[in-house]
């Protein structure tokens, strides 16, 4: 059978070792399968298969320095996990059986207990028989934070096949960042980054296994590992197998192109995302070990772990060359290092060339300020209708007395702009059915987190002050007590920090001590995925597609807010309702939609006027090397894809879940209600962006914040904070100025460049006033001025107690899901 596409040229960094014991690993794989039950009567597999497969072979390449011992466990972990797909397969994908399906996954849980001491049920099948054998031979050896995370990992993996299960029924073939994050689950490298930690010695420290650095390695390496597996799968799984959960597929029916080009924008992403990794261990992790005061053992585990990772991603690459289950026909393999030499990684320089060496070229070398004109708006066909609250004018006016008590209004912002910004009109789009107090304290929520997002690129992006940030996120968190919500009043000294304190009293004062620890939770996260566009900006680097969306949910505020959301049907739905997929999922889609709606309407505030490299388009042009309308369609796509997804989990999943949960009559109905305030937190959004004096091109650069770009004078007197000192004894530099507070405006009219909303009983759409043009303009560049070397180096002496230590959120609506604009 001829191959459906030629095998792209893949990025290796590092090189394949081999495990000298291959050999014992081989034999005790073969009697442990079949003391296990899975080789000859399972109807699955016999020994030939096994062979043929030759699992000890992967195992000796992606774990080349553990002992005997280990190896023929991580391989028995691996036999197992391998049987198990292709037993869910025959049983019941094959069938379509998807209660059987359930049934079956719901017992394994069981034969993973935290304390061994609780036994095992009794095994009916080999799946449940392996497991309980692997489960005893592991744990012992690991603390009980790795047992959890361990087991909630091979839960994932089990548990989503059902996701895969269900789109074979529906014939669905998902959209790319949907397949990304359920492949995670369903694809197993989480998984396998847990067995990284047996294997090498390595179990991570708690206090940082849950953090981003981490996090973001463990996605980075699991998307490269499923990518991989991707394209050297695609034969068997799509042609044979009839699977619809394969990346390439995906690529190939998202961007309409040839398998060949699918195949090659796979590699390509692969590609991203190892460059992901790179840059994440070499400069966010040492930052980490130090912030968290790690010990040497501890520091040498993390770097084992990272070691561990890069091992199996070159390992598990020369096994698909290898193995007889994938398409690798015409493959050159690569050399096979078996005795690990310092330095030998150097031997293969093509890394270094090519399509790879472009990319990272690209995403570090993008012009900032070049012109591109007003932004172009595609057809927003929002079906969700939009509804105002009756309470807007008076959020407008509360909310503008606030933020002038608070000191907002002293020096970026002013109350002409405050008024045009008009947040309330945002609230009053989110949560129609607010109470006055509510839709205020919403709109409180957005003026602190918008005002925080101007303020904080230019006191801590521009002068590379990322010491100054993180001593700003502390002063931050001292500011949301949990106890005593009122007390943060106390620590707060700066404008930002005064408005913090007073919204968390507020807002927290009336909740439980476990909601105001999972909503300040929210708020920390939040918090982090600031300092992470501050890295980004320090590096001048354009973030990687997958880091940018998922990071992009926690900047835009769109997780902390969820989170209020849900707060408030707290008790009201069962445990672990709101953790499932189809939840996730709804969310996720629907933050993605809002995020790249915001995206596509700032594109030229943030790419011309502000120098801007946390754009959706912005990402998509640098990945795909394309031009602003090229770009822009495909960003079209993506949210089109993404809101069909957020009504495809209400009309198909949802049920399910209903049905799965068992919820009554009053579970159902608060279920519902979740569900509609999200589409008004969609219809809101998208009111918002086309009414508000913000980001239209007749009022820029006059609504930008005051200093914030060569383009706009500050205001006062006052510096903008990329021209003032940032060392010690310096950051008291923050002159406030007084001024009249100007009497609230309660309406505001759109501007002419903006498209007009129209909303109906069942629709919410935009009319744009620029749309994508067929032909790819010529984009003239401004000039661009060159910087001071000083500006590229991070200032580190920061004060004990920040006086301007300013932030930028994307804090929410209190009451309802939202998020801050950019």
């Amino acid at each position: 059978m001829s191959q459906p596409f030629v095998l792209p040229d893949f990025y290796l960094p590092y090189p394949a070792r081999l495990n000298p014991h291959l050999d014992s690993a081989r034999e005790h794989s073969r009697t442990w399968a079949r003391d296990m039950g899975m080789l000859e009567g399972s109807g699955i597999w016999d020994l030939a298969d096994l062979d043929a497969h030759d699992y000890a072979l992967l195992c000796s390449y992606t774990h080349p320095d553990c002992d005997a011992e280990q190896l023929a466990l991580v391989t028995d972990w691996y036999v197992w996990v391998f049987f198990f797909d292709d037993h869910f397969l025959e049983m019941f994908k094959r069938t379509l059986d998807r209660k059987g399906g359930k049934e079956y996954l719901d017992r394994l849980p069981a034969f993973m207990p935290m304390d061994l001491a609780d036994g095992f049920p009794e095994a009916t099948n080999p799946v449940e028989a392996g497991l309980a054998d692997l489960w005893a031979r592991t744990v012992p050896s690991m603390t009980k934070e790795w047992r959890e995370r361990f087991a909630i990992s091979t839960r994932n993996l089990l548990n989503e096949s059902l996701w895969e299960l269900a789109n074979i029924n529906a014939g669905r073939i998902a959209n790319p960042v949907e397949y990304i994050e359920m492949r995670r689950k369903v694809g197993g490298a989480p998984w396998s980054a847990g067995l990284i930690e047996y294997a090498a010695n390595a179990e991570l420290p708690a206090s940082v296994a849950g953090s981003r650095p981490l996090r973001v390695l463990t996605d980075a390496f699991s998307d490269a590992v499923h990518l991989r597996n991707d394209l050297f799968s695609y034969q068997r799984e799509v042609e044979d197998e009839g699977e619809l959960s394969n990346g390439v597929l995906v690529l190939e029916t998202f961007l309409g192109c040839t398998t060949q080009q699918a195949a090659e924008a796979v590699n390509d992403l692969l590609t991203s995302r190892l460059q992901q990794f790179e840059n994440t261990a070499l400069t966010e992790v040492p930052a980490l070990c130090l912030e968290k005061g790690l010990t040497p053992d501890q520091c040498a585990a993390v770097a084992a772990y990272v070691k561990g990772l890069q091992d199996w991603q070159s390992g598990g690459h020369e096994w698909h060359m290898r193995s007889s289950r994938y398409m690798n026909e015409g493959a050159a393999l690569g050399p096979s290092l078996s005795d690990g030499v310092l330095g030998t990684s150097a031997l293969d320089v093509s890394a270094l060339f090519g399509r790879p060496a472009e990319a990272r070229h690209r995403s570090f070398t993008h012009v900032p300020r070049q012109k591109v004109g007003p932004s172009l708006l595609p057809d927003f066909d929002v079906p969700y209708p939009l509804t105002i609250s009756p309470h807007v004018d008076h959020a407008r006016v509360e909310s503008m007395a606030w933020a002038d008590r608070m000191g907002l209004l002293d020096d970026i912002w002013d109350a002409e702009k405050l008024t045009g910004y008009d947040f309330a009109l945002c609230s009053a789009g989110l949560d129609p059915d607010a109470t006055p107090d509510e839709l205020a304290l919403s709109a409180e929520w957005l003026t602190w987190g918008t005002y925080g997002d101007d303020y904080y690129p230019l006191v801590y992006g521009r002068p590379r002050n990322l010491a100054g940030a993180r001593a700003a996120t502390e002063r931050f968190s001292a500011c949301m007590p949990v106890d005593v919500p009122a007390a943060g009043a106390l620590a707060a000294v700066t404008p930002m920090e005064r408005g913090l304190a007073d919204l968390w009293a507020r807002t927290a004062g009336p909740m439980s001590v476990e909601a105001r620890t999972a909503f300040r939770r929210s708020v920390d996260v939040m918090l982090e995925s600031w300092l992470w566009e501050l890295h980004n900006q320090g590096q001048h680097r354009i973030p990687d597609p997958v880091d940018y969306i998922e990071m992009r949910r926690y900047t835009f505020g769109s997780d902390l807010t969820m989170s209020l959301s849900r707060l408030r049907h707290a008790g009201q739905l069962p445990p672990g309702l709101y953790e499932s997929g189809p939840i996730r999922s709804l969310e996720n889609a629907a933050a993605d939609y809002c995020c790249l709606l915001n995206d596509v309407f700032s594109y030229q505030k943030e790419i011309e006027y502000e120098g801007e490299v946390h754009n959706g388009v912005l990402v998509v042009q640098n990945f795909f090397d394309c031009d602003y309308p090229t770009a822009l369609r495909i960003v079209d796509d993506l949210m089109r894809s993404r809101l069909r997804q957020f009504q495809h989990v209400i009309d198909n999943e949802l049920p399910l879940l209903v049905e799965d949960f068992e919820l009554d009559q009053s579970g159902r109905e608060t279920l519902g209600a979740y569900v509609a305030e999200l589409q008004d937190w969609i219809a809101g959004i998208l009111n918002w962006h086309a009414s508000v004096r913000r980001y239209g091109a007749a009022d820029l650069p006059g609504s930008l914040p005051h200093g914030s770009s060569p383009h706009t004078a500050s205001r006062g007197g006052v510096a903008p904070g990329w021209m003032r000192p940032s060392g010690d004894g310096t950051s008291a530099d923050r002159v406030r100025l007084p001024e009249a507070w100007k009497a609230a405006v309660t309406a505001t009219a759109p501007p002419a460049s903006t498209p007009s909303v129209t909303s109906g009983p069942s629709a919410t759409s935009v009319s744009p006033a620029s749309t994508v043009p067929s032909a790819t303009p010529v984009t003239p560049v401004l000039p661009v001025p060159s910087v001071p070397a000083g500006l590229l180096v991070p200032t580190v002496a920061v004060p004990s107690l920040p006086v301007s230590a300013e932030w930028s959120p994307t804090l929410p609506a209190p009451t309802v899901a939202g998020g801050h604009a950019s």
